[in-house]
């Protein structure tokens, strides 16, 4: 009885990678049309292209040959045992895998890993904050005022606006690309993310205001600063300064002053 498409055989795979090869498609095209119809699991597209490489070079067996010498240690138990690791804890090393199985040497690891299950290593990608679902749904009413602003006003809407952000700058990051690195299917649908978190304290925080044309100003504050109100006011006094100085006749066609609702930014004193 034939395997089902659910399950196809190693054999109809490679019959199939030998038929769109003959058709004079890429290693990448026919790896495309074998995860659209079998799934992105199927096969990895390294394989892929081995096998195009061995009907390139003139091969028409598309069973496995018979080899001699030691039977090979890659068991479906192991197999299944790899998968769970890996789903348990995706930043694992085949260095760390290969402490929980001894017995099974760092190159068979990786080619399982990498073959077999079709895993690769992505890195996590930095987002500036994890927002919740409130956080969501005020930014999109935040986003959807500004578009109505803005086909009433037009281009002179957008010149007016003035967007003020404060952020740590820190001399160390807790944890590098590299270093975030987990295993994960080339058709798996997104990347991981998380946010940019710092491990030392040799960090200063600094205020950033910009509009459409680049950044107005940038203001470091010192070493133990409190931002308060008071502080916030006289930090807004410097960007009139500087809107004066690089954005002539901006204050007088009105700003739009974007900025987040913590509280020394909706205070009574700097709203006045």
């Amino acid at each position: 009885m034939c395997d089902s498409k659910e399950n196809p055989s190693n054999c109809e795979m490679r019959g199939v990678i030998r038929f769109l090869w003959a058709k004079k498609l890429s290693a990448a095209d026919i790896h495309r049309e074998l995860c659209a119809v079998y799934g992105p699991n199927i096969m990895s597209e390294g394989v892929v292209r081995q096998w195009v490489r061995f009907f390139r070079d003139g091969r028409t067996n598309i069973h496995d040959e018979s080899r001699s010498g030691r039977p090979s240690v890659v068991s479906a138990d192991l197999i299944k045992e790899i998968d769970e690791k890996i789903r348990l804890f995706r930043n694992f090393t085949i260095t760390q895998l290969s402490e929980h199985l001894p017995n099974v040497s760092r190159t068979v690891l990786y080619e399982t890993v990498t073959g077999k299950l079709g895993y690769r290593k992505f890195c996590t990608r930095w987002v500036p904050k994890m927002l919740t679902e409130i956080h969501k749904t005020s930014r999109m009413g935040a986003a959807l005022k500004f578009l109505s602003r803005y086909h009433t006003g037009g281009e002179g809407f957008l010149n007016r606006i003035v967007t003020g952000e404060e952020t740590w700058v820190a001399h160390i990051n807790a944890e590098t690309k590299q270093q975030s690195m987990a295993w994960g299917h080339t058709g798996s649908p997104t990347r991981l993310r998380k946010a940019r978190q710092t491990l030392s304290a040799r960090k200063l925080m600094v205020t950033v205001f910009w509009d459409a044309q680049g950044v107005l100003l940038i203001e470091f504050m010192t070493r133990g600063t409190t931002i308060n109100s008071e502080v916030y006011c006289r930090t807004l006094k410097k960007l009139k300064r500087a809107i004066q100085n690089k954005r002539r006749g901006l204050l007088s066609s009105g700003v739009v002053l974007l900025h987040d609702n913590a509280r020394p930014n909706t205070a009574v004193r700097t709203g006045e």
